[in-house]
């Protein structure tokens, strides 16, 4: 008889369920409904038997939900899911976090602020993120075109507003490479996850904790401008033409966020792939992201 136990022990340790994933749409996006990340979440639950994936509703429903990816703070998002994820029992063995453009940036930013309180996060994976903001909105997501067109102005002419920084949640990652101290001391959000401020040691420490920190650019994106940002580029300082990588970044060389150390240690991962904003092939997703990260026993 305790041999059968002890069997069904070892059992039980070799095929334990895989671990949890949370996913954080982005803007124009829903959570949960089939054209949106609910077709995902059934992707994911298809092809990795037995997980739990916890798709992020920022509001009582999917309309609320849609409606603060543009006007609720990244500060009270972030606050928000932190609560949100603290309280789910499911994810108290730890979690792979899956960003969808800014839920990229986003779910970073739950990492940093409050990883420390959280189950562990093992993988964080963005795709199409933000991560050293945009310069440039040419399409925005659901919203009617004049309300696009005011929102560009708004981001053009008075992005760092204080009223328009709390208004508006694309103001918060918006970068000017024409006037860095204007975007360093306007940014609410960006700015200070980054660490272009002040350093927090915290958020260093909690970044560091992930396994592996993977960043999918897009090669085509016709969303985010620029292109670079979503393996943490930009333009270099003074002008708005010249690309440069993070590793050429100031962010990069004097380790602001400790993405120095974790790319010598193997714990950055730069993936691209040919097509527009998150476009990508179901293939392409189980060869190079589900068999690797999210369920490496395939």
């Amino acid at each position: 008889m305790k041999i059968f136990i002890i069997l069904a022990f070892v059992y039980k340790l070799v095929v334990a369920d895989p671990l949890p994933i949370v996913l954080w749409h982005g803007m124009g996006d829903t959570c949960c409904v089939s054209v949106s990340l609910g077709s995902f979440k059934l992707f994911l639950e298809r092809n990795i038997p037995g997980v739990y994936v916890n798709s992020i509703r920022v509001g009582n429903n999917t309309i609320e939900d849609l409606e603060n990816g543009y006007f609720m703070s990244p500060e009270k998002q972030i606050e928000y899911v932190c609560d949100l994820l603290a309280s789910d029992t499911k994810l108290r063995n730890g979690f792979n976090a899956i960003g969808f453009s800014q839920g990229s940036q986003f779910l970073r930013g739950v990492v940093q602020r409050c990883g420390h309180q959280l189950p562990p996060v093992k993988n964080l994976i963005t795709l199409g993120g933000q991560h050293q903001g945009v310069y440039g909105l040419p399409h925005c997501g659901a919203l009617q075109h004049e309300t696009c067109d005011y929102v560009r102005k708004l981001l053009n002419y008075a992005a760092y507003y204080s009223w328009v920084q709390k208004a508006l949640v694309q103001a918060t990652y918006w970068h000017d490479p024409l006037d860095e101290e204007a975007y360093k001391k306007g940014s609410q959000f960006l700015a200070d996850i980054n660490n272009e401020r002040v350093i927090n040691r915290t958020y260093i420490k909690n970044l560091s904790n992930l396994d592996n920190f993977v960043m999918v650019k897009f090669d085509n994106d016709s969303i985010v401008q620029p292109r670079g940002t979503e393996w943490f580029g930009f333009y270099k300082p003074g002008q708005a033409k010249v690309l440069q990588t993070l590793q050429e970044s100031t962010l990069y060389k004097e380790d602001r966020l400790g993405l120095k150390k974790m790319d010598k240690s193997g714990k950055l991962v730069f993936l691209s792939q040919p097509g527009d904003h998150l476009r990508f092939s179901q293939d392409w997703f189980i060869k190079n992201i589900i068999n690797v990260y999210l369920d490496p026993k395939k």
